[in-house]
């Protein structure tokens, strides 16, 4: 007898932005429902070290619970990188599904692996069209592959069809840190610089540059002032951290285009706020970072 083939849930989103406080826009969901882990467990325990984290792989439905009693959002994905790592991802399906069921407070991105070539191309549209993800998660170190290289283009041309944000890692990265050769990571790859090429020849493709972008915090400024279609966001590291030249530019010219973002698991909402809340950010700019820039490139409303 065959097996019924069960239909994807598609994921709708069900916000209520303008009650929200917040919308996070960097969430690792890391191990799914049956245990199987997105990076191998060496870099795991590495990036838990470097990061001070005590819990790695809360569930999804745990992620939505935190975020619920936040009254806040969050954009949810992990990071395609099983040619690189050679470990398949955690199952990114279940991450749009596990969205869908929690679609008050969840938004779901996709990944795929760029060095598989059509395949990529092929799955982005299966995740976007059957499992309605709202973007995509790269992180070049991890997945080992220069964002520039035009080998990778027709990706970024249907991806830009599909019209949905990409979130691109940039700067230091702690996956890997502290063990021999890195785990082999290679930190260039995740030169912002890198993006300013994609972001030229693809101009209808949001592009958000993750991180402060240590050290290359300048570039990722000079791109995000120079093309329409980029942003920041400021996941990854606790705000009292932040180079002054990325303050400021929050601060001002770059109001419009910065994104506030946790990388949560590995920082807290509450911890990332807290030293939120001592930096010399206008009060009529705080709102945008903390929600409306985000709800605007996701097409939330307000």
């Amino acid at each position: 007898m065959t097996a019924t083939r069960r239909e994807p849930v598609r994921y709708e989103p069900n916000l209520d932005v303008g009650a929200l406080q917040a919308i996070d826009m960097h969430v690792h969901v890391e191990v799914d429902s049956h245990g199987h882990a997105s990076l191998p467990q060496a870099l795991t325990d590495a990036s838990s070290k470097y990061f001070k984290a005590e819990d790695r792989s809360p569930s999804l439905d745990t992620i939505a619970e935190t975020y619920r009693g936040l009254n806040m959002a969050a954009v949810v994905f992990t990071v395609d990188a099983r040619t690189n790592l050679g470990q398949a991802p955690n199952s990114i399906e279940e991450i749009a599904e596990g969205a869908a069921r929690n679609n008050d407070v969840l938004i779901p991105f996709g990944s795929v692996d760029p060095l598989t070539g059509a395949d990529a191309i092929e799955r982005a549209r299966r995740l976007a069209g059957d499992y309605g993800v709202h973007g995509f998660k790269f992180h070049p170190s991890v997945q080992g592959f220069d964002p520039s290289d035009e080998r990778f283009y027709p990706l970024w041309e249907a991806l830009e069809q599909i019209g949905l944000p990409l979130v691109f890692h940039t700067g230091q990265n702690g996956i890997g840190a502290g063990l021999p050769g890195g785990f082999g990571i290679k930190l260039r790859y995740s030169n912002p610089l890198l993006l300013d090429a994609v972001a030229a020849d693809f101009p209808d493709l949001p592009i958000i540059m993750a991180h402060p972008s240590v050290p290359w915090q300048d570039e990722a400024i000079s791109i995000a002032t120079h093309k329409s279609n980029t942003w920041i966001d400021l996941s990854g590291w606790s705000p009292k951290y932040f180079p002054e030249a990325l303050v400021r530019a929050a601060s001002k010219r770059l109001a419009d285009k910065v994104l506030f973002g946790t990388d949560f698991p590995l920082i807290t909402p509450a911890k990332w706020l807290g030293a939120f809340e001592n930096l010399s950010i206008p009060d009529d700019v705080r709102p945008k970072i903390l929600k409306h820039n985000a709800a605007a490139l996701l097409g939330l409303g307000t």
